[in-house]
């Protein structure tokens, strides 16, 4: 059979076909003749960014990140061309150095600004400062569900350790703390939300809306810090000074939460610190799956539009807050365990 002059004018199949240009990336999803679409087909790769041209880890890091490099296109929304884009890329500064760039966010850090989100078109401060309450909400709302169950739990268990009891709480923690968060979340909602529609789906009308978030939260959370107690319990519980205590006739319970609780009270206090300061970071996926709106949803939008004030001041903000649990963790250490002396030595 002989080949038509359509199929012998078609170029041989082993050839790759190339890749859209980048404008193109920005256009609306379109059918091709090989049945994939433009948005779906790779993106060219980009030549990183020179080291000496990364002054900071946050400031930098965004611009290297793989996407359009210009926020300026992302910010035209219509096919915008020449002197406009132009005048766009100049307004954000981002028609300068990255260098150049870093010394701006310097010199505006130093008076407060941390500059103009390109999203929302106010403060980025500001913004991250309205979603901040929400993030603190759920915080504390799975620190304190973790703190009432997952203590007396992990005491249950170092009470009953090396039995069958004991053996079979310690599974379902371990699977409690294997389970995906995002996996939990889509199970809760799939149950409270549509099977049984006691709760709302996704954001924060009500107080009902709090649970489960929390809950999706909490339940790594109790995995985590309950085998920790069970753990500390456990070891202080076989210490000498704790059979010296049982042998003076001191009651079981006050042996169990006086003695026991008190002296694994420190690495307790160190682990709930550190997890709320995590959380303050904003939970990521949570917020993602439960539409909250808090700071770890905010910083997947910012990271979508490249919006680079946005990213640099949820990173600020998180990390102040991060540090300053921190340190009150420590200045706390002395109320838990008198040997602890804060300026002098002990």
């Amino acid at each position: 059979m002989g080949l038509r002059p359509q199929d012998a004018a078609r170029p041989p199949r082993a050839r790759a076909r190339p890749g859209p240009a980048p404008a193109q990336l920005l256009r609306p999803v379109r059918r091709t003749a090989g049945g994939l679409s433009r948005g779906h087909l790779p993106r060219p790769p980009h030549r990183p960014e020179p080291a000496g041209r990364l002054p900071h880890p946050h400031h930098g890091l965004p611009a290297a990140a793989p996407g359009p490099r210009r926020p300026g296109r992302r910010l035209r929304r219509a096919q915008c061309h020449g002197s406009r884009l132009a005048r766009i890329r100049a307004q954000f500064g981002l028609d300068e150095p990255m260098v150049t760039q870093y010394g701006i966010f310097l010199r505006d850090l130093c008076t407060g600004n941390l500059g103009t989100s390109y999203s929302f078109h106010a403060s980025a401060f500001q913004v991250v400062m309205d979603r901040l309450p929400y993030t603190i909400t759920l915080a504390v709302s799975a620190i304190a569900v973790t703190t009432v169950v997952a203590v007396p739990l992990g005491v249950w268990m170092a009470r009953r350790a090396d039995t069958k009891r004991e053996l079979g709480a310690n599974v379902l923690t371990i699977t409690g703390q294997s389970m995906p968060d995002f996996w939990t979340g889509v199970m809760l909602l799939t149950v409270f939300a549509v099977l049984l529609p006691v709760l709302p789906a996704s954001g924060f009308t009500s107080w009902s809306g709090l649970i489960l978030p929390t809950v999706t939260v909490a339940v790594l959370q109790l995995a985590l810090i309950s085998r920790l107690v069970r753990r500390e319990m456990t070891t202080a519980l076989a210490a000498p000074y704790t059979t010296v205590a049982r042998s003076r006739g001191v009651s079981e319970r006050t042996l169990t939460w006086q003695y026991g609780l008190r002296n694994s009270a420190v690495p307790l206090v160190t682990a709930l610190g550190t997890r709320f300061a995590a959380l303050l970071n904003g939970v990521v996926v949570v917020e993602v799956v439960f539409g909250w709106p808090g700071v770890g949803s905010l910083v997947v939008r910012a990271l979508e539009t490249r919006d680079y004030p946005l990213i640099q001041a949820t990173v600020l903000v998180t990390a102040t807050l991060a540090i300053l649990v921190q340190l009150l963790v420590d200045l706390a250490y002395p109320l838990f365990d008198p040997r602890v002396r804060l300026g002098k030595a002990a």
